[in-house]
C-alpha cells in the first residue's frame, strides 16, 4: 500500500480511530494487524519473509541472554545474521554476483550455467533486515533485554508507517514506546498531519511532478545530451530528497499520531557545508545505524591510519551496495568514500586556500561557496545512483554540456520557451514550471527552519495565517500534485 494512494487514505484514518477507540490491551493488536495487511497490500507471500525474520530473532535473543558462555551467546547471533542476510542476498544481491560472476567468466571462455533466480524484491527488505539485526546485536552485546512478548516485538519489526522506508528504528527507543498508553490529544494528533502533509507536498508536488522530467532524460541520455541532461540532473537531486525525505516525513507524522515518536531521518542535507556533514544529515537512521554496526567494529578511528582508511571505504561501499544491486551503486558509494577520505587529506591546506582568497574576511561568501560546492560534488554522485548502467553513466558524465553554447544563444534570440533545449527534445513545461515553483516553496521552508520547526513557527501566528498556509497546501496539492500514484524511489531498496 502506498501511502499517496486512495486506499492509505481509507486505512489511516480507520486505524486511527480504531487505536483510540480500543482498550490500552488490545491496541498493539490492532497495530500489527494493520501493518501485516498494510504489507500484504503488494504481495502476501512475502509476509513469510517478515514472519520468518521475527520469528528467528525473537526466539535467539530469548536462547542467548541463557547462555553463560559468549562462546555460545554468538551462536545465536551468527543463527540471526545468516538468517537474515542470507533472504537478503537471495533476494536482492543472488542474481547481481550471478551475472557478474557469470560475465567474468564470459571473458575467459570459461564455462558458468547457474540459472538466475527470477523473482520480485520484497519491498522494504533491506530496511527491516537492518531493523531486526540491531536488536539481536544489542541482545548480545547486553545493551538490552530480550523482548518477551512475541506479538510487541513482531510490531516492533512491522511497525507500518516506517516498514519499507525507515526510518531504522533501534529497539531501544521503538520497543518501549509500543508498550505505553497514548491518550487522543488534540496538539500531538494535529502536529503529526501536519508533518504529513508537508511530506504529500514533498512527495506529490515536488518529486512526482519533476520525475516526469527526469525519467524522461534518464530513460534515453543520448537524445536528450547537453542541457535537458543537466537540467535532468539537477531535478533529480531534488526528485530523490524530496521523495525520501516527504516518505520519512509523512512516516515519522503517521506515527507521531499514535503517540510514537520515530528518529527525524533527514537535517537539510543540501545546506551542508563539508561531505562529512553531509552524511551527518542525509538518511540520519541508515548512517548512524552503518556507524555503531559496521564502522565502530572495524575499528573505527582507534585503528592505524591505513586502516582507518579501510574502514571508511569499506563502510562507504556497503553503504553503495545496500542502495542496490547494481555496479553504479558501488561506485556511488566508493566515489563518497573517496570525498570523505579527500576532505580528510586537505583538511590542512583548505584554512590555507581561505585565507590566501581572502574569505575568512567574508564568512556568509564563504558558507555560500563551501554549500554550493557540496551540493555540486553530491550531484556528481547521483548521477551514478539514478543512470540504468555504467554506459549510460559514462555517457551523461561527458556530455552534461554538450551543445550548451547553442542553446544559450538560443536564449537569447528566443527567450525561455519549452523548445529551446535541444533541436528535436522537448522537456515538459508544464511540469517544470510547477515543479520549481514548488522547490522554491521548499528552499524558503528550509530557510525558515534555520530558527526551529516551522510548525511550531506558525502556531505563534495569528490562525487566519496558519490556517491560510494548511489549507493553501492542501490546495496546492489537489490543484497541481502528480497523481499518477507512483512509488517512492527508497521501496526498491
Amino acid at each position: 500500500m502506498l501511502f499517496n494512494s486512495i486506499q492509505f487514505l481509507v486505512f489511516f484514518p480507520t486505524v486511527v480511530l480504531l487505536y483510540f477507540l480500543l482498550p490500552q490491551r488490545i491496541r498493539w493488536l490492532l497495530l500489527l494487524l494493520a501493518s501485516y495487511y498494510f504489507y500484504a497490500c503488494w504481495k502476501a507471500e512475502y509476509l513469510i519473509l517478515i514472519l520468518v525474520s521475527t520469528l528467528v530473532d525473537y526466539f535467539a535473543a530469548i536462547q542467548m541472554v541463557k547462555q553463560t558462555k559468549l562462546s555460545k551467546r554468538k551462536i545465536y547471533l551468527v543463527l540471526s545474521i545468516v538468517v537474515n542476510l542470507g533472504m537478503l542476498f537471495g533476494f536482492k544481491y543472488f542474481n547481481f554476483f550471478n551475472d557478474s560472476i557469470r560475465n567474468l567468466f564470459n571473458q575467459f571462455n570459461l564455462f558458468y550455467d547457474v540459472p538466475s533466480f527470477k523473482v520480485l524484491l520484497p519491498v522494504g527488505i533491506s530496511f527491516y533486515t537492518f531493523q531486526t539485526l540491531s536488536y539481536i546485536i544489542d541482545v548480545y552485546r547486553n545493551k538490552r533485554e530480550p523482548e518477551k512478548r512475541l506479538g510487541i516485538f513482531a510490531l516492533y519489526v512491522a511497525f507500518f508507517p516506517q516498514l519499507v522506508a525507515g526510518p531504522i528504528e533501534r529497539s531501544t527507543r521503538l520497543l518501549p514506546q509500543l508498550i505505553k498508553k497514548y491518550d487522543f490529544d488534540y496538539d500531538r494528533v494535529t502536529d503529526g498531519l501536519k508533518l504529513m502533509l508537508w511530506g504529500f507536498f514533498k512527495k506529490i508536488m515536488i518529486a512526482d511532478r519533476i520525475a516526469v522530467i527526469v525519467n524522461q532524460v534518464y530513460s534515453n541520455p543520448p537524445e536528450a545530451a547537453g542541457l535537458p541532461l543537466l537540467i535532468g540532473t539537477y531535478l533529480f537531486a531534488f526528485q530523490i530528497y524530496c521523495d525520501f525525505s516527504g516518505y520519512s516525513d509523512i512516516a515519522i507524522g503517521a506515527a507521531k499520531v499514535f503517540g510514537i515518536n520515530l528518529m527525524q531521518n533527514f537535517r537539510r542535507p543540501y545546506f551542508a557545508k563539508s561531505i562529512r556533514e553531509f552524511w551527518q544529515r542525509w538518511h540520519i537512521s541508515l548512517s548512524t545505524w552503518f556507524r555503531d554496526y559496521l564502522y565502530k567494529p572495524l575499528g573505527g578511528r582507534r585503528v592505524t591510519k591505513w586502516r582507518w582508511y579501510y574502514n571508511i571505504m569499506v563502510v562507504f561501499i556497503i553503504s553503495g551496495l545496500w542502495h542496490g544491486a547494481n555496479w553504479t551503486f558501488i561506485i556511488w558509494g566508493g566515489l563518497h568514500g573517496s570525498y570523505y577520505l579527500f576532505s580528510y587529506w586537505t583538511r590542512n591546506i583548505r584554512p590555507k586556500i581561505i585565507i590566501f582568497l581572502k574569505l575568512s574576511k567574508m564568512p556568509r561568501l564563504l558558507k555560500f561557496l563551501r554549500v554550493l560546492f557540496i551540493f555540486h560534488i553530491v550531484l556528481i554522485g547521483w548521477i551514478f545512483f539514478r543512470a540504468e548502467s555504467l554506459s549510460d553513466t559514462v555517457f551523461i558524465l561527458t556530455h552534461l554540456f554538450t551543445g550548451i553554447d547553442v542553446v544559450i544563444g538560443r536564449v537569447f534570440e528566443l527567450g525561455m520557451s519549452p523548445g529551446i533545449f535541444n533541436y528535436g527534445f522537448e522537456l515538459p513545461h508544464k511540469d517544470m514550471v510547477i515543479g520549481l515553483f514548488a522547490i522554491i516553496i521548499l528552499g524558503i521552508h528550509h530557510l525558515l527552519q534555520r530558527k526551529g520547526s516551522v510548525r511550531a513557527q506558525l502556531m505563534t501566528k495569528p490562525i487566519w495565517l496558519r490556517w491560510a498556509v494548511y489549507y493553501g497546501l492542501v490546495l496546492a496539492l489537489l490543484v497541481f500534485g502528480h497523481f499518477d500514484t507512483k512509488e517512492f524511489i527508497y521501496f526498491q531498496f
